[in-house]
């Protein structure tokens, strides 16, 4: 079924048709709705091309993904993604991926920006001072940014969660069961979420007098084999810590495997707290001993990302102009008291 039929059906206009469809202010509910029922009946999809010189809109939101040799695959970037999807195709909204190298991220960006290809970007992985920022302000497309940039100027639009309280509280927890020697496993040190979540550790360990030594924090990729290669080194230590706070379950579980090898046994001679970004093939309840998390769902992220963007695009705001979730933090049987040696 293309347009005419579809007005032809209804007994409208194709520009009425068209209209609501494209959520101009000037058709009524009860005609949009009506619309909308039909489209959903008939099956109906709208022509892209034609869509798009109607309306002066792509359609499409627009994503840099840099790209190098030797670079390992996120499982949590694809959860997000995910999310982000779910709520495009409700909209009928296309992605556009533009690949960069890892050396011309910026280029890439303004490239996309003055294509005409997407109507809105959006960014991720923030780093501190991230460059992209001012580069994003510059630019006459909306962008929405995933994080945040420790230590720029917070006048952007952004959805983040609060990484720094979520460790912060985490860490609190280990304390009141009576840890004083702590490890963190952490994500590559540049990323924003890394940053903070290891301010969050260190803040509340300064409340009872304590450090985070240097040689018991580890920056790594979020896999497995890094993790379990973290708490081997930990594990070596002359000083042995009794609490781990790991940035991902995916870290965990190649911690755990260390801990296991070892002959030790979880929340009894290590606790151990993971963050859980909700991913549907690990879960933290599932573990051999269910694993304590702090708890944000990466795939909701990508829903509100999308929501936020598509919205704006449509002029169906208001919408916030930044976003900071707060985490669960989950108590399970990964934690326990200090061991007493």
């Amino acid at each position: 079924m293309n347009l005419k039929q579809l007005s032809e059906l209804l007994g409208l206009s194709q520009t009425t048709v068209s209209r609501a469809l494209n959520g101009y202010p000037e058709v009524n509910e009860a005609t949009r709705e009506r619309v909308l029922r039909a489209v959903k009946e008939t099956g109906y999809r709208p022509n892209k091309a034609a869509q798009r010189l109607a309306t002066g809109k792509a359609g499409s939101i627009g994503l840099v993904m840099p790209t190098a040799p030797g670079d390992y695959s996120d499982v949590h970037f694809g959860e997000f993604l995910t999310g982000l999807g779910e709520e495009a195709v409700r909209h009928d909204f296309h992605f556009v991926i533009m690949p960069a190298d890892a050396n011309d991220e910026m280029g890439a960006l303004r490239r996309l920006a003055i294509s005409g290809d997407v109507d809105a970007l959006f960014v991720a992985y923030m780093r501190g001072h991230d460059p992209r920022v001012p580069l994003l302000k510059s630019l006459s497309v909306p962008f929405l940014v995933h994080g945040r940039s420790f230590g720029s100027e917070p006048d952007y639009p952004y959805l983040d969660i609060d990484n720094e309280g979520a460790f912060y509280d985490a860490t609190k927890l280990l304390l009141q069961l009576g840890h004083t020697r702590f490890a963190l496993m952490n994500g590559p040190e540049p990323l924003d979420f890394a940053i903070r979540r290891k301010r969050g550790v260190i803040a509340a360990l300064a409340e009872r007098g304590l450090e985070l030594p240097e040689d018991c924090i580890s920056h790594t990729p979020m896999t497995d084999e890094p993790g379990q290669a973290a708490m081997e080194r930990f594990l070596q230590l002359p000083e042995q810590p009794t609490a781990v706070l790991c940035s991902s379950t995916v870290l965990a579980l190649g911690a755990i495997r260390a801990v296991t090898q070892a002959g030790l046994k979880l929340g009894e001679d290590i606790s151990l707290i993971a963050h859980d970004d909700v991913l549907p093939h690990l879960k933290p309840e599932n573990f051999s001993v269910p694993l304590t998390t702090t708890r944000s769902p990466l795939r909701a992220a990508g829903v509100r990302i999308a929501q936020r963007l598509i919205g704006t695009i449509k002029q169906e705001g208001p919408f916030p102009e930044q976003e900071l979730w707060k985490t669960e933090l989950i108590v399970r049987a990964s934690t326990g008291a200090a061991p007493s040696r």
